[in-house]
């Protein structure tokens, strides 16, 4: 399984839709975790926060709007996209499901087609290079659908895990990315590998990015990570 696979926690307790749409989102190349009820969701997204969320609204004891709500209030989970499932057809509880953060809201019975394009729309929102768009950062173009990096026009020779990192930077110049986030983005949770790792292919990166001059776009922020920017 690619570790370059966009994750996606679908939340449904009822076993047969679980199913079906674990199906389709494998088969549409998504790497898929399942939880059955509000509180496995929460520890599931504790472990390791995924690249979007599917999540009913009807589940037993922690229902989906209060897993919603829970984490569109919390900083490391806000930007993370929910597409919120429910057999709510109403107008007011399509609102109340977008008002508590819900980034789309889908009503059952569904179709399993449209579904998947709405979380692919999301998808290129929140991680683009999933999808093969070109990202870009000042004067370093990356297109995710050839495998190719420029920077100032020039192209740049990078390994997988380089190309990577870089675009899990691209995707969000600025942001801070601890040791630990990028293990679990980079390598998958799955795979044990030494945080030091870490350092070592940043400088291989750091030395690709500048292999034809120009400044290092790298930061390093002391106790806390990386970042682009």
């Amino acid at each position: 399984m690619s570790i370059d696979q966009p994750s996606v926690l679908l939340v449904e307790d009822e076993p047969a839709q679980r199913e079906v749409l674990s199906y389709n989102l494998e088969a549409d190349g998504f790497r898929v975790t399942t939880a059955e009820n509000g509180e496995e969701a929460l520890l599931l997204v504790d472990e390791a926060a995924p690249d979007i969320i599917v999540l009913d609204w009807m589940l037993p004891n922690v229902s989906g709007i209060e897993v919603c709500r829970q984490l569109k209030t919390r900083a490391d989970t806000r930007n993370v996209p929910i597409l919120m499932l429910s057999a709510r057809s109403e107008e007011v509880d399509r609102v109340r499901g977008l008002e508590t953060g819900a980034d789309d809201y889908v009503v059952k019975p569904y179709s399993v087609i449209e579904l998947m394009a709405r979380v692919r729309a999301l998808l290129r929102r929140s991680r683009p290079s999933a999808v093969g768009e070109r990202l870009e950062y000042e004067d370093i173009v990356l297109d995710a659908e050839t495998h190719r990096v420029t920077r100032s026009d020039k192209p740049l020779k990078l390994g997988p895990t380089e190309f990577r990192l870089l675009s899990t930077f691209m995707e969000k110049p600025g942001r801070v990315w601890s040791r630990e986030q990028l293990l679990d983005r980079v390598w998958g949770r799955d795979i044990y590998v030494d945080t030091r790792t870490v350092d070592v292919h940043i400088g291989r990166l750091r030395k690709a990015l500048c292999q034809h001059g120009g400044g290092d776009p790298l930061r390093t922020v002391r106790g806390a990570g990386y970042a682009l920017g």
